[in-house]
């Protein structure tokens, strides 16, 4: 690098019609065109209560659920770690932006000194002051694409927090979902146990009075021991979900157990989405793609300033001191224009901008993945949700058929005109069959959540909120 410092004839009208000549190195930010479908493929939900995304959760009529939904956000990590990108973004800003404005600094100096002649011995004291200015005019545009990088990664970080509301508020409405019907299933393990220890006990009645055979009065101890160690299970799964709550919400164990036991244990039923949107719109709608795309434009931008920094760079800088040493005041100040030029780096600022280019090529590549990937989910959800759908109503008819067969098989049983065997593949049906319905129910509303999340969870960027610690979800 060489610093040239040029007259001071040169006036003060040439240097600002250098700096307004001065250009702007970078391809300018042009949203990339990704090709992606025209319309969804899968079936789009439909019925009666359809209901957009924004206030989606309120839909749900669960005071329980709002109330996690509530405790998650007032104490989240993860909306922490977020909001603290933000702030970290932002004071990145601030400091390229205090690039492009002068820089002045000041020194001040005292002390007690001496000196010795031939003749005598001189001491006193002394001091200084100096004071330093530089001010980097943009000739290139390295100051201005630096700040417009930071610029749009505040944006990016902005998105990235509402990403992370939309994820939380998810993960807690199906954690708690899945809490719901863990509990269903445990009632019906718990229903299911209660009747084959009763049936196990007459069994065993029967058979000290010579009714019942020894091989039915072991079926019917197992099955009671089988059905205890299912229950046992189940019950353990509903202790883990609710360890989930208890880490996503941040609230001690004890009041969210007094929370969740305000409203009995059924599952949540949430509105209908109106996905009506088309694939292109998922950038307006999800905040995790919009985020990938101003990461693009950081990475464009990044681009020009590796450039700029290429070319030679153009300085204004002065200088004032003022001193007193032994009763001597002196005085001294310069000022001046310094051109700094590259002549030899042995090829580091060309892979600086190689650098910039292929971090643009690997946002760019992220960017297509995302947007690929959203369409994915909207599109998965859909088809479960209509596969769904479609399911609950054979689902429904099987286990009211697979229940009013099992209580007439009973009835026989109790009658004496079928085997216990038959009886309990009978009832291993019924319940089963009403296993796979509470778990079908469980996971449509579990679909309803994946689509919300995966449309966006209602957040625009057309209309971006503040991000600010303590909003409400």
């Amino acid at each position: 690098m060489y610093a040239f410092k040029p007259s001071g004839r040169i006036s003060w009208m040439a240097l600002c019609a250098m700096v307004l000549s001065g250009c702007m190195l970078g391809p300018d930010y042009k949203e990339p065109a990704v090709p992606i479908p025209a319309k969804w493929q899968a079936p789009l939900p439909h019925g009666a209560s359809v209901t957009a995304l924004a206030n989606w959760w309120q839909q749900f009529n669960d005071p329980a659920l709002a109330e996690l939904l509530r405790l998650s956000e007032a104490d989240s990590p993860s909306l922490d770690q977020a909001f603290a990108k933000i702030a970290l973004a932002r004071a990145t800003l601030d400091s390229n932006s205090a690039d492009a404005l002068p820089n002045v600094q000041g020194t001040l100096a005292g002390g007690r000194g001496g000196q010795l002649t031939s003749v005598d011995r001189i001491s006193g004291s002394g001091s200084s002051a100096e004071f330093d200015a530089a001010w980097e005019l943009d000739l290139f545009g390295k100051l201005r694409r630096n700040k417009e990088a930071a610029r749009t990664r505040i944006e990016a970080r902005v998105d990235d927090w509402h990403d992370a509301r939309v994820s939380l508020a998810a993960q807690v409405g199906d954690s708690y979902v899945q809490y719901r019907g863990c509990q269903k299933l445990a009632l019906a393990y718990s229903d299911q146990a209660q009747s084959q220890q009763q049936t196990a006990r007459s069994t065993r009645q029967s058979l000290l009075a010579g009714f019942t055979s020894s091989a039915d009065a072991a079926l019917a101890d197992a099955t009671a021991a089988s059905n205890e160690s299912t229950l046992i299970s189940q019950q353990s799964e509903c202790q883990v979900l609710l360890k989930s709550l208890v880490a996503l919400t941040g609230s001690d164990e004890g009041k969210l157990i007094e929370v969740l036991s305000r409203t009995p244990a059924q599952l949540p039923q949430p509105a209908q989405l109106n996905v009506q949107q088309i694939p292109a719109d998922l950038l307006r709608q999800r905040p995790d793609l919009a985020s990938s795309e101003r990461e693009l434009a950081a990475a464009n931008a990044d681009i020009g300033v590796a450039q700029a920094d290429r070319f030679p760079s153009l300085s204004l800088s002065g200088n004032f001191s003022v001193s007193s040493i032994l009763g001597d005041l002196n005085r001294s100040w310069t000022f001046g224009p310094a051109l700094s030029i590259p002549i030899f780096d042995a090829g580091k600022r060309r892979s600086v901008v190689d650098s910039a280019k292929a971090n643009y090529d690997s946002a760019l590549a992220l960017y297509r993945q995302t947007l690929r990937t959203s369409v994915m989910e909207v599109e998965q959800s859909l088809v479960r949700l209509d596969a769904a759908r479609r399911r609950e109503v054979e689902v429904e008819r099987s286990t009211a058929g697979y229940r009013e067969s099992y209580a007439a098989i009973d009835r026989n049983w109790q009658a004496g005109s079928v085997s216990l065997l038959d009886r309990e593949t009978a009832r291993r049906l019924a319940l089963t069959s009403e296993i796979e319905l509470i778990t079908l129910q469980q996971d449509q509303v579990r679909y309803w959540i994946a689509l919300y999340k995966a449309l966006g969870g209602g957040w625009q960027a057309d209309h971006p909120q503040t991000a600010s610690r303590g909003d409400g979800a």
